[in-house]
């Protein structure tokens, strides 16, 4: 069962053709998608597409972009939308040192937010993470202390000793399509190495096209290339991967199977 494990269908470039996209997503074997929230703004449009289109499912969060503008969102905010059946996840939500559009302090607080809300609801957390491997790291493992939570690190371009890590602490984690891209050989050295049941993909879209889709605003249906080429990087069969890829994100994601 091959599923997006993260997309963006509310943002420019997928939104004004939602429906299109997700069939053409269907006619490639995606079986199920997980829409994404960045801002608090967007949790009732992302949770609206998941009522209308039965595979869809929603997550709620904040993005660390966006923290500096949700510095005082409470616990109470995200539990009570977290309530919704077709919210599945937490995030996303995490560490974004690369761009620094938020302050860091402002990030970790909510990123430990986060994490409670995560632990309180037993939904997953989804984690972004882009040059903050330590601070992610030191996060992750002081709250593991306090008790555990379902976790995935999204999009992972993290070094293998983060990928190890994090794998340590219990945590899955998700490759886009990034991994194809030429450049990306160490991360596709940690894409060999990564348990198959902690092993999900995702587009992203519409950011990220995979190869062969360079240049173009990524959909749902390119999780079907980022599939294949991890698939023949692994040395296992298409549909193998996608089956157990499937059963993983049903094992993370309770809630879809509910």
């Amino acid at each position: 069962m091959l599923i997006d494990s993260h997309c963006h269908l509310n943002y420019e470039g997928l939104i004004e053709r939602q429906g299109e996209v997700l069939d053409a997503a269907r006619q490639r074997g995606v079986r199920g998608f997980l829409n994404i929230s960045t801002r608090q703004s967007e949790w009732n449009a992302v949770i609206a597409t998941a009522e209308r289109e039965p595979d869809v499912w929603a997550s709620v969060g904040i993005h660390p972009h966006e923290a500096d503008k949700h510095a005082d969102l409470g616990t109470d905010a995200l539990l009570a939308i977290a309530d919704h059946p077709k919210v599945i996840g937490i995030g996303e939500t995490g560490l974004d040192y690369y761009y620094d559009k938020s302050d860091r302090t402002v990030q970790q607080d909510l990123f430990r937010m986060h994490i409670g809300v995560a632990r309180q609801t037993g939904l997953p957390i989804i984690i972004h993470t882009r040059d903050a491997e330590d601070d992610t790291l030191s996060i992750l493992r002081g709250e593991m202390e306090k008790g555990a939570f379902p976790a995935l690190i999204h999009c992972f371009t993290a070094s293998q000793a983060f990928g190890e890590a994090v794998l340590q602490l219990g945590l899955t984690i998700s490759l886009s399509g990034i991994v194809t891209f030429k450049n990306a050989k160490d991360l596709q050295e940690t894409a060999k190495i990564v348990p198959e049941d902690r092993l999900l993909v995702e587009t992203d879209a519409p950011f990220l096209a995979p190869v062969p889709n360079r240049g173009k605003t990524c959909e749902p249906a390119f999780v079907a290339d980022t599939l294949a080429f991890v698939a023949e990087l692994r040395g296992v069969e298409r549909d193998a991967l996608a089956e157990q890829t499937g059963r993983n994100f049903h094992a993370l994601f309770a809630k879809a199977s509910a």
